[in-house]
């Protein structure tokens, strides 16, 4: 298969394309998921809590229980001891039907009874059975023991009403009651966080499939609001960072041509000059196209980093005129006709800023570097400090006596990629990179930038932060 067959067959292939598993959230499936995993969990507890109550109460009720039967038991007694012992099987049988729970009478000898049981029989007081609620209590000098319940109507089946017993009827009631109250508000609580997550899947999916403009609009519960706001967040973020990538790759595809054009044509005609003068302006101009090229990379990774994500900023005091200086003279080599002049006007010598010293370097260096561009003789750079409500702030002003800059097209310069008509020669263009990074400096520092009308009749940028930058928050 050649390279072309190979090249249609993989056009003729089709797309793949997502599959998304489940069409949408079931609300009745996340209703009875929450409904019994919660009525499951609050059964579980009452029960718990009940035997643990139970339990931790049960000295006191064996007590309570015996004191308040210890009369009862008593007057049984007397009234057994009445009548001689033969007839006592009679007596209980006819003491028994006036009773709501049994009596009964047994040997010691044939009683089953755990050993802790057994000894409180023996010691003369009344032992209880919990399992069955039953009373033992050792007749004096019998060897009989007087058998007492079980003293629940639960375990006295004669005594239950037809149907199911009354406690059992109350419990049931109670619980249905419960159940029903409980699963009408978790279907209120529950409604909204089932809009809210197929709101956030719908967005995922629309987003998945490529609509970066979907958002979530919103979430109705506060359970899933900082979800919603995280997820509008990242498709924002991941929209400008698709946005700007789109316009980084057209705008250095559209200048690289021009360079490579110029790289090009200045070889082929290398080939042809016959002076060593020819071979020499050529190799110069494709010296400069090259410095070109190395200029356009570094100024699309420099405002690449700066769109992608917000550099932290190391702040360091430093004193400003000295550096001011060192920025100036660091570029006066560009500047090789014109007049470039630093006035440190009234700022004081030992003036202490604040500043990012990777960062804001970029920002001076770029408005220089526009500033020798359009000038025609002289470029001025000075610097006031100035008192505002929040502080000193610090402002270095850039004059040139260029044409200058149209007021309508002040904003617009900052934005990445714009140039100017009157830029688009060899001799001032550039890539509208420059001031957009900038721009991006000075908010880094809390900062701006603006450009008005200057002294010296062309253009003044005038950068500005303040002299002891805080915490910035930026888009």
């Amino acid at each position: 298969m050649t390279g072309t067959d190979a090249a249609q067959d993989g056009n003729r292939r089709p797309r793949r394309r997502l599959i998304w598993r489940g069409r949408r959230y079931s609300l009745s499936k996340i209703f009875l998921n929450f409904y019994l995993l919660a009525m499951g969990s609050f059964v579980a507890i009452a029960f718990i809590a009940d035997a643990l109550i139970t339990g931790a109460l049960k000295g006191i009720t064996d007590d309570y229980a015996r004191r308040f039967m210890r009369g009862t038991i008593l007057l049984i007694e007397d009234e057994l001891f009445r009548y001689p012992r033969a007839t006592w099987d009679k007596r209980i049988k006819i003491m028994d039907e006036k009773f709501a729970y049994r009596l009964g009478l047994e040997e010691r000898t044939q009683l089953e009874l755990p050993e802790t049981l057994l000894q409180q029989i023996d010691e003369g007081n009344i032992a209880i059975h919990q399992k069955g609620e039953i009373m033992y209590y050792a007749l004096r000098k019998t060897g009989l023991v007087l058998v007492i319940g079980p003293l629940a109507t639960t375990h006295n089946p004669e005594l239950q009403p037809p149907g199911l017993p009354l406690e059992m009827r109350v419990r049931l009631g109670t619980w249905l009651v419960i159940s029903i109250l409980f699963g009408v508000l978790l279907w209120f609580w529950v409604r909204p966080i089932w809009r809210d997550l197929e709101a956030l899947r719908q967005t995922a999916r629309a987003l998945g499939e490529g609509d970066l403009g979907a958002r979530s609009q919103g979430a109705h519960s506060k359970l899933f609001a900082p979800l919603a706001d995280t997820l509008d967040g990242m498709a924002e973020q991941i929209q400008r960072l698709i946005a700007t990538q789109k316009e980084l790759s057209s705008a250095i595809s559209h200048e690289l041509r021009t360079p490579i054009a110029r790289l090009r044509f200045a070889g082929e005609m290398m080939g042809d000059a016959d002076s060593y003068e020819e071979r020499l302006r050529l190799s110069r101009m494709m010296e400069n196209d090259l410095d070109e090229l190395d200029n356009l990379i570094d100024s699309s990774l420099t405002y690449a980093r700066f769109e992608r994500e917000t550099p932290t900023l190391h702040l360091s005091s430093v004193k400003f005129p000295e550096w001011l200086e060192d920025q100036v003279d660091n570029l006066r080599f560009l500047g090789r006709n014109l007049e470039i002049q630093l006035h440190p006007g009234e700022i004081p010598a030992d003036l202490m800023v604040e500043l990012d010293r990777k960062v804001m370097p970029y920002a001076v260096s770029n408005l220089l570097r526009n500033a020798i561009k359009y000038a025609r003789q002289q470029v001025h750079v000075s610097s006031t400090l100035d008192d505002r409500n929040d502080g000193p702030w610090v402002s270095v002003h850039v004059d040139d006596d260029g044409i200058g800059i149209p007021e309508e097209e002040r904003e617009r310069i900052f934005s990445a990629f714009t140039r100017l008509d009157r830029s688009r020669d060899r001799s001032t263009g550039g890539y509208g990179l420059g001031l957009a990074i900038t721009r991006r400096a000075a908010e880094l520092h809390g900062g701006r930038v603006k450009v008005t009308d200057s002294p010296l009749g062309g253009a003044r940028f005038t950068l500005s932060w303040p002299q002891h930058p805080g915490p910035t928050e930026t888009a």
